[in-house]
């Protein structure tokens, strides 16, 4: 049996994030993952899966050590946002008005994922199991036994889900789950532009769903479309040329001529774990809540749960594997949650519907926030953690 302070399950952004802070606080730390990144190359198409980046998650990143290592791959830094529904009424972000160089940056998840992998080979007293999943967990009076699928037994006192929404340590520490389905499908377009590289990020609101593009590296662009899933399914269908004349049809004159790489789908679905905790066992990220990814603040929040965890566990000392620490990261992080996943599902909800007089009501509100001053100045810092 391999003896452990901390045993994380899971590798993905939040989980390397996790394991690598409690490492290098000194701690006897395994990670556990099923699929290692694929090693970087700047001739590789861009992944659909994005993020953009806000100031706050750049920070934790930094005092990883990790945010140069993303540097020298590649990312696209956004200055401007925009939303609107009718054009003549749009709300418009400028990093100007905030006094930073930008808002934040739109990165490719797995770029993010092999920084941390990569500043996590480092750490003498990390050891990463991978490929590795494991088959069974149970306690006993002091910790958790941690059984792989290669033979291996981890003995940890404290045990970190950060499996993603689907989690199976949650499931193991018998942590309920409120979710619901939002009867719609999100498709993810990676697609070239004709247009050079952009320095904005904008969302149209559509009765049938959002359309949202956000900027990559060069003439290239990640655009979102929300619609009904059948919708969805239907243009997942089309060959690349056709479901280019069904974007350029389908989404406003700002995106210009476009060529499609490559698409993907999933479905959406709100979840938000009735507990963070339980008897030594903490959850984090995707694996504690997920969100309509209408504003990209999932894996925003997910950095902030990270950030809070390792301060709660650093404050406790030699007290750090104390019921009282996971206590301590729940009041923490589970409010702030929950507002972000309110907030989106009232805006999300308040633009799903053509009715005329809610259609004006919700105009004439983005034209005043556009012209409200230092509430405008405060959402957004609220929106990038600032």
């Amino acid at each position: 049996m391999k003896k452990f302070d901390i045993i994380v399950i899971g590798g993905g952004m939040i989980g390397s994030a996790t394991a690598l802070g409690l490492a290098k606080q000194g701690k006897r730390v395994a990670m556990v993952e099923r699929h290692a990144p694929m090693p970087f190359s700047s001739e590789q198409p861009m992944d659909l899966r994005v993020s953009a980046i806000s100031p706050c998650s750049v920070a934790l990143l930094n005092s990883l050590k990790v945010w140069d290592g993303i540097l020298a791959m590649r990312l696209c830094p956004y200055r401007r946002l925009e939303t609107w529904e009718h054009s003549s009424c749009r709300i418009k972000f400028n990093s100007d008005s905030i006094g930073l160089r930008e808002l934040g940056f739109i990165v490719e998840n797995r770029i993010l994922q092999l920084s941390l992998w990569d500043a996590c080979e480092d750490q003498v007293s990390l050891t990463v199991l991978c490929p590795n999943n494991f088959t069974s967990i149970h306690s006993d009076t002091k910790g958790h036994i941690v059984e792989l699928d290669n033979g291996d037994t981890l003995y940890g006192l404290l045990l970190v889900g950060a499996d993603g929404a689907n989690s199976r340590v949650r499931d193991y520490a018998k942590i309920g789950v409120t979710a619901w389905d939002y009867r719609q499908h999100c498709m993810l377009v990676n697609v070239k532009t004709a247009l050079p590289q952009q320095d904005i990020t904008w969302q149209w609101f559509t009765p049938d769903g959002p359309r949202s593009f956000l900027p990559l590296q060069g003439h290239h662009g990640s655009l979102v479309w929300y619609d009904n899933p059948s919708r969805i399914k239907q243009l997942c269908a089309m060959k690349p040329d056709m479901l280019g004349k069904e974007i350029f049809a389908s989404f406003p004159p700002e995106l210009g001529d476009i060529e499609v790489v490559q698409q993907g789908s999933f479905p959406l679905t709100r979840r938000h774990a009735q507990r963070y905790y339980s008897d030594g066992v903490v959850i984090l990220g995707d694996a504690s809540h997920t969100i309509n990814p209408l504003a990209g603040q999932g894996v925003n929040l997910g950095f902030k749960d990270v950030d809070a965890f390792l301060n709660v566990i650093v404050d406790a000392g030699a007290e750090w594997a104390n019921q009282a620490v996971l206590i301590t990261y729940e009041r923490k992080r589970k409010f702030d949650n929950l507002i972000m996943q309110i907030g989106l599902d009232v805006l999300y909800g308040g633009f799903s519907n053509n009715i005329f007089l809610l259609k004006l009501l919700r105009n004439v509100g983005l034209k005043f926030a556009e012209n409200s001053g230092l509430v405008k100045t405060q959402v957004l810092k609220y929106a990038l953690g600032l």
